[in-house]
């Protein structure tokens, strides 16, 4: 169990906190998450949503400053922490967040749901800033590296792998693809790792995401070849996760027939507690909501009304509504038996690796 390097940053734990919007994963599990060694990540999609900066019609202009304030919340606890942000390139306003997360003082930018082709030409001006993709296939890793490469002489300071199979939230793989099990999670790890050595000549660390709750889940993808893991729903039962007690709760009381998949508005398949599905296209009917934020680049509900306003369903959950919101989770959130804190988590995985670093410093 080594120190993970990722950019210019050395991190105690091999292990990134999975960004979780809307603010699931903001400035206190960020922070928290941080200070018990691993990087803590606050989830840009709709971070102005149940924030001091918006009012209800501003929701542009409070994106950028709810994002600092995250951010500036994250830094507070752990002050010397390697804290990032996780940005959608879908979102309409993803230029503006990362502009954003740079002069809050992300160390780390996380870009998934599309392509993030220009990410190094928006953050040219922040050389210290780690970048990483995720993808879900080599094809999708080859496409982003060739592009950094030749148009801006940048490679990947880590990429990111995730499994459609397991991961939550929106997911980078068509429907039909999900679930067949042809999918090799690892497989893909190994061969975007040989990809950056036999083209590149160097080894750019390769992140595991989707799936990984225990200690067991994280030797056995560094064993597979994963230098990380990506956590995200094992820390949503915690005393310091961003989210109302309520959603919490969900986990707790979700079964593993309860998780499934949606079609996300933005024209992706999501993995979410599918046993309110109905409710949460009913709430938008039912109350005539229309799109007030524009917060997508493409969106269904936005274009045509179909499907439901994704923000506000997640915002709604957030807050505690699990009723009609919308609760993203991975294939293990069932797992979840009691509320812990974030440090217990760190202890479970990583007790070992703690205790020879205390050996070693006797």
């Amino acid at each position: 169990m080594q120190p993970f390097h990722i950019g210019d940053y050395t991190v105690r734990y091999p292990l990134i906190q999975g960004g979780m919007g809307v603010r699931i994963s903001g400035g206190s599990l960020a922070g928290h998450v941080a200070r018990c060694g691993g990087i803590g990540i606050v989830a840009a999609a709709g971070i102005a949503m149940n924030s001091s900066h918006y009012t209800g019609t501003n929701y542009m202009q409070a994106e950028p400053e709810a994002m600092k304030e995250e951010l500036r919340k994250a830094y507070a606890i752990a002050p010397d922490g390697i804290i990032g942000v996780n940005i959608m390139v879908a979102l309409s306003d993803y230029e503006t967040l990362v502009e954003a997360s740079i002069e809050g003082g992300a160390k780390v930018i996380i870009c998934g749901a599309g392509l993030p082709m220009s990410l190094p030409a928006l953050t040219a001006h922040a050389p210290h800033v780690a970048l990483v993709p995720i993808v879900s296939s080599l094809r999708a890793a080859q496409l982003i590296v060739k592009k950094w490469q030749k148009g801006y002489n940048r490679l990947p300071d880590a990429v990111l792998v995730e499994d459609p199979d397991t991961a939550g939230g929106h997911l980078g793989e068509k429907m039909e693809n999900i679930g067949t099990g042809d999918y090799d999670h690892y497989g893909t790890v190994r061969a975007i790792k040989d990809f950056m050595r036999n083209e590149y000549g160097c080894d750019v660390p390769v992140i595991a995401a989707g799936g990984i709750w225990d200690r067991a889940d994280v030797m056995h993808a560094l064993a597979q070849g994963a230098d990380a893991v990506q956590m995200a729903s094992r820390f949503v039962a915690t005393e310091e996760c961003d989210a109302a007690e309520s959603f919490k709760q969900a986990y707790l009381d979700c079964r593993q027939e309860d998780i499934g998949l949606v079609m996300s508005p933005a024209g992706l398949p999501g993995r979410a507690i599918v046993r309110n599905h109905t409710a949460i296209v009913n709430f938008d009917q039912a109350n005539g909501t229309v799109c007030s934020t524009g917060c997508l680049k493409k969106c269904t509900f936005k274009e045509t009304g179909e499907r439901f306003c994704i923000v506000r369903a997640l915002d709604r959950a957030q807050r505690g509504d699990v009723e009609t919101g919308l609760i993203f989770c991975g294939t293990n959130a069932y797992k979840a038996e009691r509320i812990t804190t974030v440090q217990e988590i760190f202890n479970e995985l990583f007790a070992e690796a703690a205790a020879e670093e205390a050996e070693e410093a006797a």
